[in-house]
């Protein structure tokens, strides 16, 4: 979406870049690993579907996408490409009275699992999303056999409403609350510099 055409979000560890023309390349040689396709549920495509892909979710009012950049590379090469680590979505439903939106994170880059950059991460992205777009409720969908991004959510306050035994997926869902909005900035806050 053009709403965060022009938006990075600096966090401790890592920064959020809008999904441009310059990450595509790198962006599809991750997406044609069969387990990240499997887990987002995504289909390969070609890498000029993949640059046509990135063109349209520019224009979509209801896709808001961010690169996930590892903050310490960058700040030693400068080079969003070679910081890329990841990304994290929202996709919202047609606006109406309460705004739900469905949010995705994902760490492509393997060296960087397990740093609690994907937590960082989604983190930022939802309160870009709750104080950005008016956010009140976010809904995620993960595959039932993804126990790591469950107990992400979890962590995070979302409780399962939902499963798909067709599309093999769990659906948690999480309210937003003045409260829960103090706890995430809270968390956000006592996350540490971690250049490893």
């Amino acid at each position: 979406m053009r709403t965060n055409m022009n938006t990075r979000i600096n966090g401790t560890n890592v920064i959020l870049v809008p999904y441009q023309e310059k990450h595509v390349t790198k962006y599809h040689e991750w997406m044609k690993n069969p387990t990240l396709q499997y887990l987002t549920g995504s289909e390969p495509l070609t890498l000029e579907q993949e640059f046509e892909m990135q063109k349209r979710w520019l224009e979509d009012k209801d896709k808001c996408t961010f690169i996930i950049l590892d903050k310490h590379i960058f700040v030693s090469t400068e080079s969003e490409v070679d910081a890329m680590i990841g990304d994290t979505n929202l996709f919202l439903n047609e606006p109406q009275e309460s705004c739900i939106a469905e949010v995705e994170i994902m760490i492509a880059d393997e060296a960087s699992r397990g740093k609690k950059r994907g937590w960082e991460s989604v983190i930022l992205m939802m309160c870009y999303g709750i104080e950005m777009l008016n956010i009140n409720k976010l809904r995620a969908k993960i595959k039932t056999d993804n126990a790591i991004s469950i107990k992400i959510f979890e962590k995070l306050g979302f409780q399962e409403v939902g499963k798909s035994e067709v599309f093999q997926e769990v659906t948690l869902e999480k309210e937003v609350s003045s409260d829960w909005m103090n706890w995430l900035h809270s968390k956000l806050q006592s996350i540490t510099s971690d250049s490893n």
